[in-house]
């Protein structure tokens, strides 16, 4: 048998996602479609700039993950991060969500994280930045 690797097409990964979804359903049955809930939120300046943002999902296994979380250098530690990662967690709790994930690295906002009670539940050493990359995950409940 001959197989062959390419590119995926936004189809493809359709398919692919499609397919992994029905073998977890297969397994684990939730009764409804699979969902993904776009919890991200953003602050504004008075011009309505964005100057910080956190780009977040929830879904129905019941967590959420944060893929990104950015505050511009200009108006860091005035708790803007605090009252975004607030807010995103308070739409997982209302989306349902009973953990929300994430990760980071050493130079990034570990101890941020930490501090707002998230854990730490994994770390790859990543050889070509030579710093950490961490997982950190909270529970909601």
């Amino acid at each position: 048998m001959d197989f062959e690797i390419s590119t995926c097409t936004d189809r493809d990964k359709e398919q692919i996602n499609a397919g992994l979804l029905a073998y977890n359903f297969s397994i684990i049955p939730q009764g409804k479609e699979y969902i993904s809930i776009d919890i991200s939120r953003r602050i504004t300046d008075e011009n309505g700039k964005v100057i910080a943002g956190c780009i977040a999902s929830a879904d129905c296994w019941l967590s959420a993950h944060v893929s990104i979380l950015w505050v511009d250098s200009a108006y860091r530690k005035h708790g803007l991060g605090s009252r975004l990662l607030a807010a995103v967690e308070e739409a997982a709790r209302e989306a349902g969500c009973m953990m929300i994930q994430l990760d980071t690295f050493e130079f990034q906002a570990k101890d941020f994280y930490l501090k707002y009670g998230y854990e730490v539940f994994g770390e790859v050493a990543s050889p070509p930045l030579g710093k950490m990359h961490y997982y950190l995950k909270k529970d909601l409940n």
